[in-house]
Formats: structure tokens, C-alpha cells, sequence
């Protein structure tokens, strides 16, 4: 008989989706918590508001919004720069409190669109799957659940990394406590409910809409385009042409004028010590605007 200690092991256990399951079939038991989390924020309604709860979720958005763009995507998807192996832990750390699952899953999946950006094997291209299962949809797909270590074998040899990408709720069920005993209800509410429905939809607005609104400056063979609005809620990541023209570099602002707020984070970060040799973008690449 299976000791309670083994159920909750296996509850956390993120690493036991349908490995190699179709990638177009909804797993509405593993979706529950998903639809849980939006359902949630109809608690506004009887947890009322107050500017510290709306402070809260405005500013848990903003630490964790640049936690996904600058750790998440530019540092453990393009290795835009280096840091210290403690610090790449707390970027971990940071990046999972978006409940966006773990590092190495976000990851893999974003070299995986990286080489397959608009065809059929991108697994949420709206040119292919239209706009709702680029934006959302891909998620629930059984087959979508596992993490392909082969994407990411620089980051799999780090044990502290696997294990936050196995064990990916930890994270974000002890922001959830945190708030909860802080300020209650209406905390918890806004200050993770709301504040992670927001971040997980703008965040998916770079798969979607990027893809669809906006300019091209770059011939790419893909359809992404840049965005200024999106830049603005994204701190940085609408500039998605640019990015996906030359995916290297730290900043995606290629412009003076393409307001990157997450870059602007970095080269703080740079300037503490704390990360090193941003990645420009190469004279040559500016030069090839269209």
C-alpha cells in the first residue's frame, strides 16, 4: 500500500505526464488545476480590493514578468548570458514562482519553437493551430506535458534545476501560503489568483499575437513581428522579429527607442556583478534591417 509520504511525492510530480502522448489532445484531469487558477479570481467579488492588494498583484506581476523574460527565456533558453551557478538557482527559483512550470521545461519547449517557428511541428503556431491553441490550448495537450531533456542537456546535468522542474508547484504553492498568511484571502486572491492569470496570458500573448500583429522588420521565414504594446506589458519581448532574427542577444530592443524594460534589468544586474557578458546584437545585424 502506497505510504502517504509516496502519495505526496507523486502528487508534486510534474515528470509523470503521458511521455510521448499526442500533442493535440486536451488532458482535462491534469487541466483542473489550470481552469482552478482562473476560476479563482472570481473570489474578488467577495474579497473585495484595497491598494495594498492591488499593489501586490501589480508588483508580483512585474518581479515575476521579468523573472520569465530574463531568466526563463533570455537566460535558460538562449544563454544570452552567464552568472554563477547560486544565482542561476534563484533565477530558477524566481522564474518558477510564475507557475509556468519548471526551467527546463519552458526551456526545451522554447528551443523546440525556435527551430520550428511556424510549421507544423510548432507545437503552438497560430499560422498552423489557429489563435486560440498558440495562445493556450498547446498547454493542456498530454503530449505537452513532459520535459524533452534533449533540448536541454547544458541545463539537465544540474540536479538543483531537475529538481525544481520535477517538483514545479512547490514554488508557487509557497508564494500562494506566503500571501495567504500575510494578508488573508483578499491577498491571496489578487496578490497570486490574479496576479498569475494576468502574467500567464500576457506572457502567451508572445506566442499568439506576436505572431499576428505588428511590423516585420526582418524577412524571417517565420511570421513573427514586433510589437510596441506588447514590448510595454512584456518588458521587452514584443520586439519578437527582432528576437526571432537574432535570438541570441541579452536585449531584443534593437533600437534606442524599443523600450526594453527587461534588458534594462539585466544591465543592472551586470552592473551589480550579479550576471556577465551580455550578448550584444552584432553591427551586422542591425544593418540587415528591411
Amino acid at each position: 500500500m502506497m505510504t502517504r509520504l509516496q502519495k505526496l511525492v507523486q502528487w508534486f510530480d510534474t515528470s509523470q505526464a503521458a511521455e510521448g502522448g499526442p500533442t493535440d489532445r486536451v488532458d482535462w484531469v491534469r487541466v483542473i488545476p489550470f481552469l482552478g487558477v482562473h476560476a479563482m479570481c472570481l473570489g474578488v467579488i467577495w474579497v473585495g480590493w484595497s491598494w495594498t492588494a492591488v499593489g501586490v498583484a501589480a508588483g508580483l506581476y512585474a518581479v515575476r514578468m521579468f523573472a520569465i523574460t530574463g531568466f526563463y527565456h533570455r537566460y535558460f533558453s538562449h544563454r544570452a548570458y552567464r552568472t554563477s551557478r547560486g544565482w542561476q538557482f534563484v533565477f530558477a527559483l524566481l522564474g518558477a514562482s510564475a507557475a509556468q512550470r519548471g526551467p527546463l521545461w519552458w526551456a526545451a519547449h522554447h528551443r523546440k519553437h525556435h527551430r520550428h517557428s511556424d510549421t507544423e511541428l510548432d507545437v503552438h503556431s497560430p499560422r498552423h493551430h489557429g489563435f486560440w491553441w498558440a495562445h493556450m490550448g498547446w498547454i493542456t495537450a498530454a503530449g505537452n506535458f513532459p520535459t524533452d531533456l534533449s533540448q536541454v542537456r547544458d541545463l539537465a546535468r544540474y540536479p538543483e534545476l531537475r529538481f525544481l522542474d520535477r517538483y514545479d508547484i512547490v514554488v508557487p504553492t509557497a508564494l500562494a501560503a506566503t500571501l495567504f498568511w500575510a494578508g488573508g484571502w483578499q491577498l491571496l486572491i489578487w496578490g497570486f489568483f490574479v496576479s498569475t492569470v494576468v502574467l500567464f496570458h500576457c506572457t502567451c500573448f508572445i506566442n499568439s499575437l506576436a505572431h499576428q500583429l505588428g511590423r516585420r522588420r526582418y524577412p524571417t521565414p517565420d511570421d513573427s513581428r514586433n510589437s510596441f504594446l506588447l514590448a510595454l506589458i512584456c518588458f521587452g519581448e514584443g520586439w519578437h522579429n527582432n528576437h526571432h532574427h537574432y535570438p541570441g542577444a541579452a536585449r531584443q530592443g534593437f533600437r534606442w527607442w524599443e523600450i526594453d524594460l527587461t534588458y534594462y534589468g539585466l544591465w543592472l544586474l551586470a552592473r551589480l556583478r550579479i550576471v556577465r557578458e551580455l550578448r550584444p546584437v552584432p553591427e551586422r545585424v542591425l544593418r540587415a534591417a528591411a
